[in-house]
């Protein structure tokens, strides 16, 4: 029997691809690993192990400022989970919807944040939120709610999740689109049975659409984590650098800017960067694959 013979085109199409991908992001992520294992002393880089990290864990200069950013970056990704995802998923089931008129108008409304830059939607809420030329307390005294309205971003106890909440606006569209394909792949015969069995209405998106979306919503859940965990540019266009008020709003990256780059009078430390910048790869790589096994467990129990 003749052996089958190698595929050399496969090779071809794929080599500029991973060289491109190897130069941009493999190469880097091993040279921030290695630069997390070196010093600077006297102007001379010396290897110095996991010391950074001890520092970074162990050391209250750094600990106090590393934890703080990590459970804040945690409340993000929470006020995401359980106001972003639930929403882009109403919102796609009400979309997806055969008897709704002027659908597509509503998803590209929907969606047409998300293609917006950071720097726009960080500005622009800015100024929308702002006590003195904002445009939100006017909005809140014209129904008779003015009453409830705060200086937002100018608090420590709100400041995060209001910008949470301004970035679940820019990107509640991406769970949507990708819901509402999930939703419009299921075939209708499906559909059709459940109709027969008496499974109509709301008792059809629980008892059979939702089922089998459950691979799509583990990914966006994915997503959602790894994309929140990269989050800096919103809250460095709204908050500045220092992600005030008092660090309130301070995640690993913008933790990890002013460490790396430095800040003012605070000198860069590009190893100290790099030991965040690993210490932010290791949680995200534990997350994922923390999510991957907890979606197929769940999808082994739907089977079985």
């Amino acid at each position: 029997m003749q052996a089958p013979r190698f595929r050399w085109h496969i090779v071809v199409f794929l080599a500029p691809a991973v060289l491109v991908y190897t130069a941009v992001m493999i190469f880097p992520l091993f040279n921030t690993l290695r630069l997390a294992l070196y010093s600077e002393i006297e102007n001379v880089r010396v290897f110095v192990g996991l010391d950074n990290f001890k520092s970074l864990f162990g050391d209250p200069l750094w600990s106090k400022q590393f934890w703080n950013a990590l459970g804040n970056n945690f409340w993000f990704f929470c006020i995401h989970m359980l106001v972003q995802n639930p929403i882009g998923i109403a919102l796609a089931a009400m979309l997806s919807h055969p008897r709704l008129r002027f659908a597509a108008l509503y998803r590209s409304a929907i969606f047409i944040p998300t293609i917006l830059s950071f720097v726009i939607v960080g500005f622009a809420w800015k100024l929308i939120l702002s006590p003195i030329w904002g445009i939100a307390p006017s909005m809140l005294k014209a129904v008779g709610l003015r009453s409830l309205f705060a200086p937002w971003l100018g608090k420590e106890d709100y400041a995060l999740t209001a910008l949470s909440l301004v970035s679940v606006w820019q990107f509640v569209g991406i769970p949507m689109m990708l819901i509402y394909a999930a939703l419009l792949s299921i075939p209708d015969e499906i559909l059709e049975a459940g109709e027969i069995d008496g499974i109509t209405g709301m008792s059809s998106f629980w008892k059979i659409k939702l089922p089998l979306i459950l691979p799509s919503i583990g990914i966006i859940s994915i997503l959602t984590f790894v994309g929140n965990f990269n989050a800096f540019d919103l809250i460095y266009t709204a908050q500045g650098a220092l992600a005030g008020p008092d660090f309130s709003t301070d995640i690993l990256g913008t933790f990890m800017y002013r460490t790396f780059f430095g800040f003012q009078l605070q000198l860069g430390d590009p190893n100290m960067g790099s030991a965040i910048a690993s210490a932010m790869f290791a949680i995200i790589l534990i997350g994922v694959c923390f999510y991957l096994f907890a979606i197929q467990t769940r999808m082994r129990r739907y089977q079985l």
